[in-house]
């Protein structure tokens, strides 16, 4: 026992340079990516307030946060107006207007949440991320309307522990008290057995329920059209993004969005006014 003592205690020391060894090493490679990660925000930084547009250009395309539709819209758009650009940082949440090296405004965002809802079969998925690179303003509305996606439904069915019909036109949809559910026009109504046609009346968090299911009414009827939602005004960044106001001001300065930039209404009407079409928006 005494001739293998050596052997054992050489063993135990090798055994924890090994361990030190890994240990340092882990560390390293944390510092080195923490290191290059903190570089890369700056040098975007320096990038976009430098105004070196080729340069990010390349980088977002390089990282294929560019899609086709919005490179078509890009190349199609108005040229920049005077030097004006809008710059949105997703991390922190704030975007900033410069005409030039002068900055005009400056305020507090929300963000895409990063979510994933999934179908229940599993087949189609929608990813809330504000898109990275450089988009364009390419129209403005006032009182801009909401018309629903399918994802609100599929989201607020998820949320509520409901199922979700589609409504089509042309059918009827039975309810509890001997009515139908049905499309005449622009309007789901509530069709009764006497004959009388109620429209229905409908908005965010008030959606049409029937039977443990969420309704999904046609597009082009009143009843998928919410008013208030966006705010007061909206600068379309095309492939349905945007800058816009909102009806939740507690949501500012978070991710929880679905991909679109919220402001808070007073900010949005603020840059309506100062911001022409055509305005570069980089966002990363």
């Amino acid at each position: 026992m005494g001739l293998l003592q050596p052997f054992r205690d050489s063993w135990k020391i090798a055994c924890g340079l090994i361990g030190v060894t890994v240990v340092l090493g882990a560390t390293s490679a944390a510092l080195v990516v923490n290191t290059l990660d903190v570089r890369y925000h700056r040098d975007i930084d320096r990038i976009v307030f430098n105004r070196n547009w080729d340069l990010l250009d390349d980088i977002t395309e390089q990282a294929g946060a560019v899609t086709d539709s919005l490179r078509t819209a890009l190349a199609s758009s108005p040229a920049p107006p005077s030097d004006a650009y809008i710059v949105v940082s997703i991390e922190d949440r704030r975007l900033w207007y410069r005409k030039g090296d002068q900055l005009v405004f400056t305020t507090r965002v929300a963000v895409g949440s990063g979510k994933t809802l999934v179908k229940h079969d599993g087949r189609d998925e929608h990813k809330f991320d504000t898109p990275r690179g450089r988009l364009v303003v390419q129209s403005k509305d006032a009182d801009p309307i909401w018309v629903p996606p399918d994802w609100h439904y599929l989201e607020l069915a998820k949320r509520k522990g409901l199922g979700l019909v589609h409504l089509a036109r042309g059918t009827d949809l039975p309810t509890a008290d001997g009515a139908v559910l049905t499309v005449v026009g622009s309007d789901v109504v509530k069709k009764y057995p006497d004959g009388r046609l109620v429209p229905l009346d409908v908005a965010e968090g008030r959606e049409i329920i029937v039977g443990g299911n969420i309704v999904v009414p046609p597009y082009g009827t009143h009843q998928r059209r919410y008013d208030g939602v966006l705010g007061n005004h909206r600068l379309n960044l095309g492939d349905g993004y945007a800058l816009h106001g909102t009806d939740d001001p507690a949501s500012i300065g978070h991710a929880v969005s679905h991909g679109c930039v919220r402001l808070r209404n007073e900010d949005i009407d603020f840059l309506y006014r100062i911001v022409p079409i055509g305005t570069p928006v980089f966002i990363y």
